[in-house]
């Protein structure tokens, strides 16, 4: 008999979360709430989605945690900026794929479905970090959560590159959950972490090294998102995740899954000023 506590194993050898976190921590429905003042703007340039093409996170005892983006962190705030105007392009490390955390997929949610089926084509042959020369095209980043985006954007020196180039024009940077983990690709280049002295909220490590006690996680994290960013001079400010967001200059964070609507009801009005400003 499956234990509804432990990682349930995939034939491929990966693992999902248990059948426990699967009935707790997800639903079939997000909490998406249009702003009422939100209204539609023509021309402005689109936002760089920087999703993950990896979703394979291999724990400290070596199983692999079958993760990606988290499809709520990604669509919620796609959905608030796509209510004031905003069209998306959507890049990967590699150009393969998006990988998403299906096993949190939103089912009967209409809103993220209609919104995922308009950017399908995109997510299935996205651009390649390497091929988008500049931020100049573009109004804001928005790098999605989710384990997956750990496995190799922050190593990426091409992501690092362009927000490099975001911070210097001071363009919004959006993120939330593990994403501020792809902050440290910043740190890669001669120019050195361009985020010390920020305040940000993040996926807590205390959370994270909780969850393998109820299934959540197949094992402990190979490495620790909040450590990491603390460690180039972040200065991480929840202390557990409760939906909460913040804006320290030109970046925008949330701390969870549960942060996604906050987070894009807050930072959609922002970047929308930055693009007519830019424009």
């Amino acid at each position: 008999m499956t234990n509804p506590m432990s990682a349930k194993a995939r034939e491929d050898g990966t693992y999902d979360p248990s059948p426990f976190t699967l009935r707790m921590g997800t639903s079939a429905v997000t909490k998406y709430k249009r702003r009422e003042d939100a209204t539609e703007t023509s021309d402005l340039k689109p936002i760089l989605v920087v999703a993950t093409d990896d979703g394979k996170l291999t724990m400290k005892n070596g199983k692999i945690f079958n993760s990606g983006n988290h499809p709520v962190e990604m669509f919620l705030p796609m959905l608030h900026f796509r209510d004031v105007g905003f069209n998306f392009v959507i890049a990967t490390a590699t150009g393969e794929p998006v990988v998403l955390e299906e096993w949190a997929y939103p089912v009967n949610d209409q809103n993220v479905i209609q919104l995922h089926e308009s950017v399908a084509s995109q997510m299935k042959a996205p651009k390649k970090l390497s091929e988008i020369t500049s931020v100049d095209d573009f109004s804001a980043v928005f790098i999605p959560g989710g384990h997956g985006c750990m496995v190799n954007l922050p190593t990426n020196p091409d992501l690092g590159r362009l927000l490099h180039e975001a911070h210097e024009k001071a363009m919004p940077t959006v993120t939330l959950c593990h994403g501020p983990s792809a902050l440290l690709s910043t740190g890669l280049g001669d120019k050195g972490f361009v985020y010390k002295g920020y305040k940000s909220m993040c996926f807590t490590d205390k959370t994270d090294a909780l969850t393998p006690s109820f299934g959540y996680l197949p094992g402990k994290m190979p490495w620790k998102c909040q450590e990491a960013i603390e460690a180039k001079g972040v200065e991480v400010l929840n202390k557990k995740e409760t939906g909460a967001v913040h804006q320290d200059r030109e970046l925008i964070t949330g701390d969870s899954p549960t942060a996604a609507q906050n987070l894009g009801a807050f930072a959609a009005p922002i970047v929308l000023e930055y693009a007519l400003k830019s424009r």
